[in-house]
């Protein structure tokens, strides 16, 4: 049995729920220990409490995004990530200190910069599975100019963000060509939460939406209008609003309401467009103006003829109109070559390869796919 240190991002829920995947694979054989800020620790300390065997979850400080009147606040972002960076080396001090005492085999990063540092310092082998490098890894010449510069500038980041990794594993629902000197990058599909595999499809008439606080009023205000029930997560159970039905948070609840499901309107997230279209829903993106990844995932799913996207300042009721009414074309490429894939396998076999006397991975194979008619 190895031992396994595994950091992430906490702004959010999609970098939780990748690690979630990985250590369900993992944990019948090995002992994980996560480092989780802000929301990814809010998302798997309940899952994992204390005394579950092989897995705990200790909280570290992280990254976040900040918002004044729900919009991305990118100078108190910048400014609040600069505290961070202070803060920094008494983190990567502290784990340091975690690694000269209990000895992990391998360390796994999703975006978190404290992590891989301590473990370069203290020679243990690092991995890096996130999304992100796609911006470094990736060509992104189908995307717009002004992506592409921002997709050059944030590649600095994340290169800056950490090195040294021993493999670099990109998960993302989309499969953008390698960039020359990158083909060594290992691209996997979405990593899905065993809930997901599980999952049996059907098609409803309702529209599944995931809304965050933030969302702007006009936003809720449009949907309370469609022509379809909407069943909204994310903003706890309130009285219903037109046709929006509000959903208190429920992990199954929502997969349930995922699969059944006539397509889904929400933030461009990769994990959640990986979710969806692995399921086979198409998506009506709503990415924030100022979330330049959201843009880029959403100009991938365009690409992939598999949704639409607005930005979610712009949103109108036409928009939501025109979505409803293309439901049917839409969903054609998900059953063809735009088909998404769970990532879950490869990912995991290669960080088994860097495990010392790695035992032979059970089955993780999803099961298939189950289309019920509705």
């Amino acid at each position: 049995m190895a031992k396994i240190f595994y950091s992430m991002a906490g702004e959010g829920r999609g970098h939780a729920a990748r690690v979630r995947s990985i250590v369900e694979l993992l944990r019948d054989e090995h002992e994980l220990v996560l480092f989780a800020p802000d929301q990814a620790y809010e998302f798997l300390a309940p899952r994992y409490p204390a005394g579950t065997a092989n897995v705990e979850v200790r909280r570290i400080p992280g990254l976040r995004f900040h918002y004044t009147s729900n919009r991305l606040n990118l100078s108190r972002t910048v400014l609040r990530g600069l505290g961070y960076l202070w803060k920094l080396p008494a983190l990567v001090e502290q784990l340091k200190q975690a690694i000269r005492a209990e000895e992990p085999d391998l360390a796994i990063t999703d975006f978190e910069p404290a992590l891989p540092r301590a473990a370069r310092a203290c020679g243990v082998p690092f991995l890096s599975l996130n999304h992100q490098h796609f911006l470094v890894a990736c060509d992104l010449r189908s995307l717009p100019w002004s992506l592409q510069r921002y997709a050059d500038l944030m590649g600095l980041a994340v290169q800056a963000h950490h090195w040294g990794q021993k493999e670099t594993i990109v998960s993302s629902f989309f499969q953008a060509p390698l960039r020359r000197g990158y083909h060594d990058v290992k691209q996997v599909g979405p990593l899905l939460r065993p809930e997901i595999r599980r999952a049996v499809v059907s098609s409803g008439d309702f529209l599944v939406s995931y809304l965050r606080p933030n969302t702007p009023d006009r936003v809720i205000e449009i949907l309370s209008k469609s022509t379809r029930q909407v069943r909204a997560y994310g903003l706890g159970r309130l009285p219903e609003r037109g046709s929006i039905r509000f959903c208190e948070l429920s992990e199954q609840g929502f997969v349930n309401d995922l699969a059944q499901c006539a397509a889904v309107v929400g933030a461009a997230g990769n994990q959640t467009l990986g979710e969806s279209l692995y399921l086979g829903k198409p998506v009506l993106a709503l990415p924030e103006s100022q979330h330049h990844e959201q843009l880029i995932n959403s100009h991938f799913l365009e690409q992939m003829k598999a949704g639409h996207f607005v930005p979610v300042e712009e949103f109108e009721p036409r928009h939501l109109d025109r979505f409803v009414t293309a439901l049917d074309d839409l969903r054609g490429p998900l059953l063809g070559d735009c088909m998404v894939h769970d990532g879950n396998s490869a990912a995991v076999a290669t960080i088994r390869g860097h495990l010392p006397r790695s035992s032979k991975l059970r089955s993780s194979t999803p099961p298939r796919r189950e289309l019920v008619a509705s």
